[in-house]
């Protein structure tokens, strides 16, 4: 089984920041892809960031986020991390981290959520 854990979501003032973090664990054999989500209420999940992992690894952003946001990973502990600066009101959402897991070398790549954790950015 492959659980991911996520913290660090919380309650922070217009143009603070927060660093949300998800960490892997279980039977994994790779990791292709770590992906941070965002749904606000009453409207669809969007991708908010992502790392696709290979000899150098590439990140994209949404442009609502880029230079405020920032996406990395430590591939020892199987984390992924979003580090959230300069955070409007806009941003307030349940953010979710997906990761591509291959589980060994006979299974194929799948997709794996974190439970999500909420971030409300309100003076």
């Amino acid at each position: 089984q492959v659980q991911l854990v996520e913290s660090g979501g919380g309650l922070v003032q217009p143009g603070g920041s927060l660093r949300l973090s998800c960490a892997a664990s279980g039977s994994i054999f790779n990791i292709y892809a770590m992906d941070w989500y965002r749904q606000a209420p009453g409207k669809q999940r969007e991708l908010v960031a992502a790392i696709t992992i290979t000899s150098i690894d590439s990140t994209n952003y949404a442009d609502s986020v880029k230079g405020r946001f920032t996406i990395s990973r430590d591939n020892a502990k199987n984390t992924v991390y979003l580090q959230m600066n300069s955070l409007k009101p806009e941003d307030t959402a349940v953010y979710y981290c997906k990761l591509a897991i291959q589980k060994d070398i006979f299974t194929t790549i799948q997709d794996y959520w974190g439970q999500g954790t909420q971030v409300t950015v309100s003076s």
